[in-house]
């Protein structure tokens, strides 16, 4: 069996970071999809792709693919920087602006 671990990412509604901060154990798909003739549904006999587990740590991920000997590829996430701006939001409404306020 293969997996893959990594951190999820942001989901692309949010700006916050929830549910970033756990890693996941994702097994990787071992057999061809296929339309079933009669419902036009997408389908696979392999349930192991349905499994998704969390874990606090990448290495209590990483403990228990070895322990179930699992092959994993580790995948880490891409930090991004931070865009804090010296007055924040407030500094759009300052009264001290030297120019007009515009949009």
């Amino acid at each position: 069996m293969r997996a893959r671990i990594y951190q999820p990412a942001r989901t692309a509604m949010s700006s916050g970071t929830a549910k970033t901060k756990c890693w996941m154990l994702e097994f990787a798909q071992t057999s061809a999809r296929e339309v079933d003739p009669l419902m036009g549904w997408t389908s696979s006999s392999d349930t192991q792709t349905q499994v998704k587990m969390t874990f606090e740590t990448k290495e209590a991920a990483l403990d228990y693919a070895a322990t179930n000997r699992i092959e994993v590829s580790v995948q880490e996430p891409t930090r991004r920087r931070a865009n804090i701006r010296a007055g924040g939001y407030a500094e759009n409404f300052a009264t001290n602006r030297r120019g007009a306020w515009t949009h």
